[in-house]
């Protein structure tokens, strides 16, 4: 994985780069305190992970990465869906003394309550029904090396115990098992809600939480990185045309002013999604407005407002009707509801289906 400032954008590298990933090469450092690190021969996804940006606020993360990487302990990383923080996590692993061990990933609100338990601890054979033999869960998979914890604030409560034991002790039971087992894991978690929030609703550890929070690292809104805005879209219009076979693209002026003006919600991942649907429709020509194909549509606000109420209990009345209050004040709009209570679509659909409800499928949920 690299880190590119602008001034390689400038000398052309990124192409340089994008092949010794290919190759398994070694790294284009980034200042002269930058580690190089090798990219396996198997590994199809490397092309793709790249950081570009020269604005402050991507210095000052480039800077975290290199840190961090230097140091075994627990980071937590923030930021809106679309920043790359699956990328960060990869990229402090690569620069830390576990490189050569793995990274395993998972996202906490991916799974429903009852196999996230035996996904992250693993199991004995016996332990319920179906288990015909043990298996190692992802914490000890992850034995020597990095777990990445996408979306920590969707742990079920009942489990965020039994990881606050981990972190302090390094200690893990399998379900259904009696003995206790050492594991050399670093964790490395991320959120796009505001976990000091549920921690005031209840929904989260405070305790779990400063274990969590050892290194901090934000990753900056598309919208909030100025300048990096042309530089990146210039980046993957190059590096996807080349992807396709399709050289010698540019942006028009308005496509630029378009994408200047346009908010960008999903961020990197939105803008990576709209150039290259311009890239097929537009097959090789100056890249319009109309083959960018941006929708119109405001910015989701990913504060927690002051309006919500606090500690109610997790499954209470009071709980229901808070999230119920803020679907009705956003239309039935789960994605905004969801960012105003604090988290995520998957928890905002759980909360509800406690109480033997569902937002209507008839409103917005983007």
């Amino acid at each position: 994985m690299a880190l590119y400032s602008a001034r390689n954008l400038k000398e052309n590298t990124e192409v340089l780069g994008i092949q010794n990933c290919f190759q398994g090469g070694r790294l284009p450092k980034v200042g002269s305190e930058e580690q190089t690190s090798r990219i396996p021969q198997n590994n199809k996804t490397a092309s793709q992970e790249f950081f570009v940006g020269e604005c402050p606020a991507m210095q000052d993360v480039f800077v975290r990465i290199r840190r961090f990487g230097q140091v075994d302990a627990p980071v937590l990383i923030s930021g809106e869906t679309g920043t790359g923080k699956e990328l960060a996590a990869r990229a402090i692993h690569q620069r830390s003394a576990r490189a050569n061990g793995p990274f395993v990933a998972i996202n906490c609100a991916a799974l429903p309550p009852t196999l996230i338990e035996s996904e992250l601890f693993g199991y004995e054979k016996g332990a319920f029904t179906g288990a015909v033999s043990r298996k190692l869960g992802l914490i000890e998979r992850a034995d020597g090396g990095t777990l990445f914890l996408d979306e920590i604030g969707d742990l079920p409560h009942d489990l965020q115990a039994h990881m606050l034991r981990f972190l302090q002790e390094s200690l893990i039971t399998r379900l259904g098992g009696h003995n206790a087992i050492h594991v050399n894991t670093r964790i490395i978690s991320a959120t796009h809600v505001n976990l000091e929030a549920a921690i005031e609703a209840g929904r989260f550890r405070d305790d779990l939480y400063y274990r969590l929070n050892v290194l901090q690292l934000r990753m900056p809104a598309l919208r909030e990185r100025g300048d990096d805005l042309l530089l990146l879209a210039s980046y993957f219009l190059r590096r996807i045309s080349q992807e396709l076979g399709m050289e010698g693209g540019e942006f028009t002026p308005v496509a630029r002013q378009a994408i200047c003006s346009h908010c960008w919600p999903g961020n990197v991942r939105e803008l990576i999604a709209a150039i290259r649907r311009a890239v097929v429709m537009n097959a090789g020509g100056p890249i319009n407005p109309e083959d960018l194909a941006i929708q119109a549509r405001p910015a989701i606000r990913h504060q927690v407002v002051q309006s919500v109420p606090h500690g109610f209990r997790p499954g209470s009345d009071e709980e229901y009707e808070a999230f119920m209050q803020a679907l009705t004040r956003h239309h039935n709009n789960v994605t905004r509801a969801a960012a105003e209570m604090g988290v995520s679509r998957v928890t905002f659909y759980r909360k509800l289906k406690r109480h033997g409800d569902k937002p209507n499928r008839g409103g917005q949920s983007d």
